[in-house]
């Protein structure tokens, strides 16, 4: 069963740790790349912004964004912010979130998410979470996938496994960090590859941070997964 309200206060957690580390900054590192290709740090951060108040738009039945273009433009003209901006928009957004997710409020609803996706309402704070880590670790700013909570790690897993559940391109795939196993990929009485790793390796591979070169088989390879 989900605890939104643990969730609430891990996303909490991760920001402060995020904010603090953005602190260290200044105006010429926000500028430089990220880890994202095309994307600057500036450019996560104003993401990390925009897609705050997208989830309080979440969940509180509006559209997440008004359109794919506009949420690309949002972030493009947030990029070049100084840092302070930055650091003021990632806090006042933040705040919002929390606010909306101590409101009481029916967590078992359904809420739309992008391109028709849908979800319950008491997974949104999880959804927060992981942009938060995961875009951490973008930054490039020295917070990588082995800082973020095993937690995390572990449900992260389990979350990505099932974003590929049932997808014609991806083998069925048995994936394990040594004590916990999730299966995805195409239908099948049994697996076609065992992937094993670390947890922090799987997660880059399964988001795509990672390349997987960590991860062992007793395949051919890694099975190529579609983009998130």
């Amino acid at each position: 069963m989900i605890d939104h309200a643990h969730d609430l206060a891990c996303v909490h957690g991760a920001t402060e740790l995020l904010l603090h580390a953005v602190a260290q900054l200044d105006n010429a590192s926000l500028a430089e790349p990220s880890r994202l290709p095309g994307w600057s740090r500036g450019h996560v951060l104003a993401h990390l912004a925009r897609n705050a108040d997208a989830l309080v738009n979440v969940l509180e039945g509006r559209p997440m964004y008004a359109s794919a273009e506009a949420r690309d433009a949002d972030i493009e003209d947030g990029a070049a912010r100084p840092l302070d901006v930055q650091l003021a928009d990632l806090r006042e957004t933040a705040d919002r979130f929390r606010a909306t997710g101590d409101a009481p409020a029916d967590w078992t609803r359904t809420v739309e998410l992008r391109n028709g996706v849908t979800d319950e309402a008491a997974r949104v704070p999880f959804r927060r979470w992981g942009e938060v880590e995961l875009h951490h670790v973008d930054l490039g700013i020295g917070y990588d996938l082995e800082d973020i909570p095993a937690e995390f790690l572990e449900r992260e897993s389990d979350f990505l496994a099932r974003r590929f559940s049932g997808h014609p391109d991806v083998p069925a795939t048995r994936i394990t960090d040594g004590t916990h196993t999730w299966t995805t990929g195409r239908p099948a009485a049994e697996p076609e590859v065992t992937v094993s790793g670390a947890p922090a390796d799987l997660v880059g591979w399964l988001a795509g941070r990672r390349d997987g070169s960590a991860l062992t088989t007793d395949g051919d390879g890694l099975p190529k997964l579609p983009p998130l």
